[in-house]
């Protein structure tokens, strides 16, 4: 693993970010908040980690995949309960406030695409 700035990865993070913002401000229901966001978000995440480090695309994917999975689970556990941050919006919007599995799925999904993408444009770049 190395750190390397990845122009590409960077400018994909800034216009996923923003794409989530919209949907954060914008949309309080329906599949593109509740599902489409989910998916997107794993995508952010790594294209975030590409931006800057270099490693086997499986290995970063895979850890996206299980902090995705671990903020879920924790939200089975009432994690903004504990922590007293039910109340807080941003909170809410961060850590989710509620567990789904098909927040799972949607992870699992985002993360198999972007790997794919990611993996398809390394093997096939002259």
């Amino acid at each position: 693993m190395t750190i390397k700035f990845n122009p590409s990865f960077f400018v994909s993070s800034l216009l996923l970010l923003l794409v989530e913002i919209c949907i954060a401000v914008f949309l309080t229901e329906g599949f593109i908040r509740h599902t489409f966001g989910d998916f997107l978000v794993v995508i952010l995440m790594y294209c975030c980690l590409r931006t800057f480090i270099v490693a086997n695309p499986i290995y970063i994917a895979i850890g996206v995949l299980a902090f995705a999975f671990t903020i879920e689970f924790l939200q089975l556990f009432n994690l903004l309960d504990h922590l007293q941050l039910r109340h807080h919006k941003m909170a809410n919007i961060i850590l989710g406030s509620t567990f789904h599995v098909s927040d799972l799925i949607a992870y699992t999904f985002g993360t198999i695409t972007i790997l794919a993408m990611d993996l398809k444009t390394t093997l096939w770049t002259p």
